[in-house]
């Protein structure tokens, strides 16, 4: 759906899943079109970091998660920095399957003359000397940063302040970006209780079918977000739900979480998978919060 640019949410909203959400699909290619399925799920509800936690103590979860985000930031890297960014990896074999997320800073224009002052760019240092560095922001020709000693193959984030003969940019934080840019991936050393408490979440949103209804307690789900400023949704695996990850801590998830919530009341699958639970989730807390 085109629409005007999608502003930044007031709270800054993270999604954990489990590592094992590959562990039921035994190809890479479906491995990858099921991750590719989460990072559209991350785009479109505006997700600001997905925090990828380790759900099975008993095993060595480290190809799953290194697979996870290395698919995940494949996908939220442009397209045009990609190469030098990623290279010929084999994990990365079958990411042509893998949708564009069409965000906004994934410009389709690729001409200097259609830079505009003010625009944001997402670029990468390609060489540097005494004057400041050149930066591929994916037109014909690098920007100069002047002044500035960034090491090369660094990627940035840069805002346009002169176009036409003499094309220049500065560094710019994502903080002064008021539209939606993209989501950061990071990965939790810690099991999900832990990462929890050690959290500074204002808000813990877990998802179960054993959980109540949303809409039995979307006023006190909304009351919460909106005096929040860091909110946490949390999903299961294919194989266990968070209440029986949790207790592999000896913790209960009704002890770490705010609400826990069933957003597919009177399924009629046996499971829902934890990509499927993402997308149910997440449209109805966007509808409830952004309504």
């Amino acid at each position: 759906m085109e629409g005007a640019q999608p502003l930044k949410r007031p709270q800054r909203v993270y999604v954990a899943i489990p590592a094992s959400i590959v562990s039921d699909t035994p190809h890479l290619r479906e491995k990858t079109f099921k991750i590719g399925l989460i990072g559209r799920a991350l785009a479109i509800f505006r997700i600001d970091e997905v925090i990828i936690y380790p759900d099975a103590p008993q095993i060595d979860q480290s190809g799953d998660i290194n697979l996870i985000v290395k698919i995940l930031s494949y996908m939220e890297t442009p397209q045009y920095l990609r190469r030098r960014l990623f290279g010929i990896m084999p994990e990365l074999r079958y990411v042509g399957i893998l949708p564009p997320l069409r965000t906004p800073h994934h410009p389709i224009e690729s001409r200097m003359r259609d830079l505009k002052v003010g625009e944001f760019r997402e670029g990468v240092v390609i060489s540097e000397n005494r004057n400041g560095v050149l930066v591929d922001v994916g037109v014909e020709k690098p920007i100069p940063i002047l002044g500035v000693r960034i090491p090369v193959g660094k990627r940035v984030t840069v805002k346009i302040v002169s176009v036409g003969d003499e094309l220049k940019a500065v560094l710019a934080s994502r903080d002064e970006i008021p539209i939606y840019w993209g989501y950061n991936v990071k990965i939790s050393k810690a099991p999900l209780g832990k990462m929890i408490r050690e959290g500074s979440f204002d808000l813990i949103i877990a998802t179960s079918r054993r959980g109540e209804q949303l809409m039995k307690v979307k006023d006190l789900i909304l009351e919460r977000w909106r005096k929040s400023r860091t909110v946490l949704i949390a999903f299961g695996s294919p194989t266990q739900g968070l209440q029986e990850i949790v207790r592999q801590e000896g913790m209960e998830l009704n002890e770490l979480a705010d609400f826990i919530v069933n957003t597919v009341p009177k399924q009629a699958t046996g499971t829902v998978r934890t990509e499927e639970a993402l997308y149910a989730t997440l449209a109805i807390l966007n509808i409830l919060t952004e309504g």
